[in-house]
């Protein structure tokens, strides 16, 4: 549910007793999920009402209530900056608003973060280092989610399983996330507090300090790129590095090598949990603005290569082969589309290709038709003739002729049968057959005839 200021000036009369708003003003937030706006008092003071937008918003607040109340006076002296306190909260079905202390100072867009220059970049990256050295007993005692590093790396994987069942995600994105989340090397870090929705709406800023940081909502211990995933959007380099600097000199511990690649992931995979988000809301808008933003850091990443978020090199990307005699020498003629895919780079071919010989084909077999039987001359010699069975079978072409079959042959030519290309009368002895009298013969049904085995078999 989304609420005007004016109808927060009034929740907020009734969470306080005794507060009377003389002017309000809608402040940034998260849209999807709260609703601000800064109250002035009579007495000039400040205060600052976020409300939430559905159920699930509603126990982020509830869930923060529980983590202001674990800022004792002794940890809150140890920050840099000032720490909210609830001053009040009014209940109207199961949504809660809630109405803060207000302290000094105004959130900034990115651009005019950057642009305030001076000691900006130095104060985050000392806040930033104030909220991960916090004592990880606060989380505990506010029995809040706490991560290993390898069980922060599979959640990832989850939620990357996840987001893959929607279809709704270009798959070198996918393909890009996967391997940087299966790269071990990436994810050695010490797990410490996380803010785990910081960005430059939750930083108050006044005459070039950060005087608060509001948006507790998600502490926890886990992975602390997570709070410089909003960096990444940074187009001034050096704002961040100026940043990344800061926090390692305050940090009471030991900065990892990979924290920034770890962030830039992050940065990246927020798109995908936008889109799952979006799909379980039924938010069509919500959709198609992640599968927008998904579309251009695909191309982004396809142009430019976009950051480094693994250690080890990702596989070499799919390419294309290039279709044969294509190049210079084939500046001329038509392209072919490829229908050949190479893995890793592929070298030019330094001259023409290479046709590689023709395999020698094998025999073709002999057509065998089952109502031809083909016997030698030997045995068609000894065989009877039966009546109209037509001529005697030819004689296997590769059998060596027997005496009597030359005896046959001879008689024949004595009869009067000349080997002139036609076939022989019916009743005749087979003589050496030429291409069409052996066709002749073969096609003829011998089917009556017994095989007879061959001398000497």
């Amino acid at each position: 549910m989304r609420r005007t200021p004016m109808e927060l000036a009034a929740i907020a009369s009734a969470a306080v007793p005794g507060l009377s708003p003389t002017g309000v003003a809608g402040v940034p937030d998260d849209a999807a999920d709260f609703t601000s706006a800064v109250l002035l008092d009579d007495a000039g003071k400040q205060w600052r009402v976020r409300s939430p937008r559905h159920p699930e918003a509603s126990i982020r607040l509830e869930t923060e209530l529980l983590v202001l109340r674990t800022f004792t006076p002794a940890i809150r002296a140890e920050l840099p900056f000032q720490v909210p306190s609830v001053a009040g909260t009014v209940r109207q079905g199961d949504l809660r608003t809630f109405v803060y202390n207000h302290v000094p100072g105004m959130p900034l867009d990115l651009e005019s973060l950057v642009a305030e220059g001076g000691r900006v970049p130095t104060e985050i990256g000392r806040a930033m280092a104030g909220i991960h050295d916090l004592p990880q007993s606060m989380v505990d005692r506010a029995d809040l989610p706490s991560y290993t590093a390898d069980e922060f790396r599979q959640r990832k994987l989850n939620e990357l399983d996840q987001a893959a069942t929607t279809g709704k995600i270009p798959p070198a994105l996918l393909r890009r996330w996967e391997h940087a989340l299966e790269d071990v090397s990436l994810w050695k870090f010490n797990p410490c507090v996380v803010h785990g929705d910081l960005h430059e709406d939750n930083l108050l800023i006044s005459e070039g300090h950060v005087t608060s940081v509001a948006g507790w909502t998600d502490l926890r211990i886990g992975d602390p790129a997570d709070d410089f995933a909003w960096l990444i959007a940074v187009h001034e380099q050096a704002f961040a590095e100026v940043v990344l600097e800061a926090y390692n000199e305050y940090r009471k511990e030991p900065v990892d090598p990979h924290l920034m690649r770890r962030a830039a992931l992050a940065a990246e995979f927020a798109l995908a949990q936008w889109l799952v988000r979006g799909l379980a809301a039924g938010d069509e808008s919500m959709v198609a603005e992640a599968q927008e933003m998904l579309g251009e850091l695909e191309a982004d990443i396809r142009e430019h290569g976009g950051q480094q978020i693994s250690v080890e090199e990702p596989p070499v990307p799919l390419r294309q082969a290039p279709a044969p005699g294509a190049g210079p020498a084939a500046a001329g003629g038509a392209a072919q589309k490829p229908r050949v895919v190479l893995l890793g780079p592929a070298e030019p071919a330094a001259g023409p290709a290479v046709v590689p010989p023709k395999p020698a084909e094998a025999p073709k077999p002999v057509r065998e038709d089952p109502k031809v039987v083909l016997v030698n001359s030997t045995a068609a010699a000894l065989l009877p003739e039966a009546p109209g069975s037509g001529p005697k079978p030819v004689a296997d072409a590769a059998a060596e002729p027997a005496p009597e079959a030359a005896e046959d042959a001879a008689a024949g030519e004595e009869t009067g049968t000349k080997n002139t290309g036609k076939a022989a009368e019916p009743g005749s002895a087979a003589g050496e057959a030429g291409p069409e009298e052996r066709s002749a013969a073969e096609d003829a049904s011998t089917s009556s005839i017994p095989v007879l085995p061959r001398p000497g078999d």
